[in-house]
């Protein structure tokens, strides 16, 4: 319960800290602490990331998602070939996956021609990889549960007859 509870808050703000966690789920310091710790030597909780939206750096940052047909081989599942693809600094996820693809890619570069480049040269040659179908990200609208794309607050001072 304590940990469902840690990792809920957590998702949502991995900055806040041992304190103030401590207050809002009513337990000491030192038992928030232990548990996080015990979670992040279990490999319950993999890292902590600050999101941020790109777009508003000036910095150019293209994103792909690749979906990925492969075959497999005798001893070798999709285990072996996801921990190929996903050594490529590029490669920022991969994830098995249901339906008409086996694996989904996520991808960053510089620009649609790195990313494209990465995909034609490195990707799409990989001796299991059977095809590809790359969506370049064009605009986020809500990402890890955050809303990206807020409407600006309506400025106008409402007028009564």
């Amino acid at each position: 319960m304590l940990r469902d509870e840690i990792l809920s808050t957590i998702e949502k703000n991995s900055r806040v800290d041992i304190a103030e966690l401590a207050v809002r789920l009513g337990s000491e310091e030192e038992v928030i602490a232990e548990e996080m710790s015990k979670m992040e030597e279990e490999g319950v909780i993999c890292g902590y990331h600050t999101m941020i939206d790109w777009e508003k750096t000036g910095m150019e940052k293209v994103t792909a998602l690749i979906e990925v047909n492969v075959t497999l081989q005798r001893g070798q599942g999709f285990d072996g070939i996801a921990e190929h693809i996903y050594k490529y600094p590029e490669v920022k996820s991969v994830y098995l996956i249901s339906g008409g693809y086996d694996l989904l890619v996520t991808i960053e570069g510089k620009s649609i021609k790195e990313v494209s480049s990465f995909v034609h040269s490195k990707l799409s040659t990989m001796e299991n990889v059977l095809s590809t179908s790359t969506h370049f990200i064009l605009k986020k609208y809500k990402d890890h549960g955050t809303i990206m794309a807020k409407k600006p607050e309506d400025e106008r001072q409402l007028v009564t007859p």
